[in-house]
């Protein structure tokens, strides 16, 4: 056992171990050819391309070839002109390219090299070098490359945008004067028109604009080829500053043309936000920009000796035998089992050094749902077939509810996954959930879902969503337009807001008593006076303290058990950004929603407990149900104006 240890962690090691030398070529990046150095004996590896430049021949000075082969050769001129400091030491050195650095450069590279736009998005883990291989990266194009090739680099605060200028200038201040153009003595950056933000750099007519997302102005009208956005997923949203407007825009001044660039960069924060969805588009091909993930473990810092390679393995928990499994050395599983010991949790040390893409999106330890359930969730997320609305003879009133019919319009506030099977009449295979937000654009959105609870594959799957803000009793219409249109379904109207808005005395909290009259298929809940003891019927779901625990609990336990097909993609995200806060209470994560979360909660809590209490036809049902009267509700089901039927 010990020797088979030993011998395959050393077998590991060595292949971490592979020589890399920018200076020979050896270890690098792209396809190299082996040529002669001028002047001795010794050979090189240097890009093939450079072979092939009409300038490159066998009687070039030594200075010459160096100057020709910093061209084509990243590496080489990284080692040779550029000066960072070094974290480790704190001293100025040559920059050496680590292995996520080399892994982010093959990336580049290849789209460069192929002669397209370079469009990539970059998610990292901590002190990988990612912003500096970027930023350096572009100076190279700018230097060595192009002219009248304007850049922009958007940190998320002002002292990384400092330090980022900091950077910048130490390159040119350090470059060797022998690699300098020929008349040149220095290079320096200068203020370019006076402005605080923009410098010319080099001898070109290149310019480079250092800002920050806090101050956003300098981005906005700039000619630019290349941009770097660093830690955009950090960057701060506020009252009429939208970062995810300025990425746009940003992106979209940017010409198709090679070796223009654009790089969003950061570590991740949480689900739900642009630096996410655009990571799931690259991801799933539909972007245009190629997705790059840098482990902690590619990284060769994060290494400890260990003094007992046996104990150590026998030790190890499930998760480090998954890392032993994924290819790791023991050294590495013993540098993170100690990291490990500096986080309050596992969820928040995966969040800071992931292991895959899936756990650097990992929100707060305080998550509700577990991360790997809700992902398997997103496998069924797709675009919806149908977008557009609903519309009948009127938006409310009876007329409503006549001649419904859907209009296709991209971009609607109606995505259809599923259209109503019209030969299946069971008055219960659909449910429609309305769950009330504000009326203004800055408020919680108002969502309805319609859930199949008898599809195809075997369990409750979302037919059909609609998200957006409108006045409340223009809600209660829709829902109600949708239900009709899913064969008539049972509707159920999270009522809280609108019996809120009716005791404090706006008239919009009647609309549900409107509905009732046109549209019979309502759920009702039994309502118990504590003062009197006496019962009332009322339209529609209340989430209290004593239901939410109740459907919230049983909605974890759905996703755990893979209960039902989802397959809208924000539905997913708000599972991730859903937390138990310190009180015991569920609530979204601060600036995060929970509005289309909650119309699964309570769908499918309803769903369940249809089919436990009647299987499939509850019309026909008559005893009240427990779950329901322990919480000072029954849920009732009313078939039509004159008859209730308990459930």
């Amino acid at each position: 056992m010990t020797f088979n240890l030993q011998q395959e962690n050393n077998r590991r090691k060595k292949l971490r171990t592979l020589p890399y030398d920018p200076l020979t070529g050896e270890g690098c990046c792209g396809t190299r050819t082996d040529v002669w150095l001028p002047g001795n004996r010794s050979r090189v590896s240097v890009p093939s391309a450079m072979t092939a430049d009409p300038r490159y021949h066998r009687t070039l000075t030594r200075r010459d070839f160096d100057r020709l082969r910093m061209e084509y050769d990243f590496e080489f001129w990284c080692a040779t002109c550029v000066t960072i400091k070094d974290k480790s030491s704190h001293r100025n050195v040559r920059m050496r390219l680590n292995r996520p650095q080399r892994t982010i450069l093959t990336a580049l590279e290849g789209m460069r090299t192929a002669g397209r736009p370079i469009r990539a998005i970059l998610l990292k883990a901590r002190q990988c070098g990612g912003s500096t291989l970027i930023q350096v990266y572009m100076a190279w194009i700018q230097l060595l490359h192009r002219n009248n090739w304007h850049s922009l680099i958007c940190a998320h605060v002002k002292d990384a945008a400092m330090t980022i200028r900091g950077m910048m200038t130490k390159l040119l201040a350090n470059y060797p004067g022998e690699y300098l153009p020929d008349g040149v003595k220095e290079w320096k950056m200068r203020s370019f028109e006076g402005s605080r933000s923009t410098s010319l750099i080099g001898n070109r007519e290149n310019t480079v604009t250092i800002t920050s997302a806090e101050t956003p102005e300098a981005a906005r009208g700039k000619d630019l080829a290349m941009a770097h956005l660093s830690e955009a997923a950090f960057w701060r949203t506020s009252p009429g500053h939208d970062p995810n407007d300025i990425i746009r825009s940003i992106s979209g001044s940017i010409a198709l043309q090679p070796e223009t660039l654009l790089v969003i960069e950061s570590t991740a924060n949480g689900v739900g936000n642009y630096f996410h969805d655009e990571w799931l588009r690259a991801e799933s091909g539909l972007s245009d920009k190629c997705p790059i993930f840098t482990a902690w473990h590619d990284n060769d810092i994060y290494a400890l000796d260990v003094p007992d390679a046996d104990a150590f393995f026998r030790e190890m928990d499930d998760y480090e035998r998954g890392l032993w499994e994924q290819g790791l050395t023991l050294e590495q599983i013993h540098w993170y089992h100690c990291k490990r010991k500096e986080y309050i949790s596992h969820r928040a040390m995966q969040a800071e050094y992931p292991t895959t893409a899936q756990e650097a999106f990992a929100a707060t330890d305080r998550c509700v749902f577990d991360e790997a359930a809700v992902e398997r969730l997103r496998t069924d997320c797709l675009a919806p077939p149908f977008t557009g609305d609903i519309h009948g003879l009127s938006p409310k009133g009876r007329d409503a509810l006549r001649q419904l019919r859907l209009t296709p319009q991209p971009g609607g506030r109606l995505s259809v996954w599923r259209h109503p099977e019209r030969s299946d009449q069971r008055e219960s295979r659909y449910l429609t959930v309305v769950d009330i937000g504000g009326r203004s654009d800055a408020s919680d959105f108002s969502v309805i879902a319609v859930i199949d609870r008898y599809s195809d594959r075997g369990k409750p799957e979302v037919a059909a969503q609609w998200r957006g803000h409108t006045d409340h009793d223009l809600l209660a219409w829709k829902a109600a337009q949708i239900a009709a249109f899913y064969n008539r379904g049972l509707l159920v109207i999270e009522s809280n807001t609108i019996e809120t808005e009716q005791t404090e005395g706006d008239n919009s909290g009647f609309v549900l008593d409107e509905i009732a009259d046109s549209y019979p298929n309502l759920y009702y809940r039994r309502s118990i006076d504590r003062a009197t003891g006496t019962a009332s019927l009322r339209i529609g779901f209340h989430t209290n303290r004593s239901t939410k625990p109740l459907i919230v609990n049983r909605h974890i336990a759905t996703v755990r058990d893979g209960g039902y097909i989802e397959h809208d993609n924000e539905a997913v995200n708000e599972h991730r950004t859903y937390e138990r806060l310190p009180n015991g209470s569920f609530a979204a994560k601060e600036r995060y929603h929970d509005d289309i979360l909650m119309t699964r909660c309570i769908g499918l809590f309803i769903d369940d407990e249809l089919k436990r209490n009647s299987g499939t036809n509850i019309s026909a049902l008559k005893r009240p149900s427990n779950a329901f009267s322990r919480n000072r509700q029954t849920a009732m089901f009313q078939p039509n104006n004159q008859s209730k039927s308990r459930i």
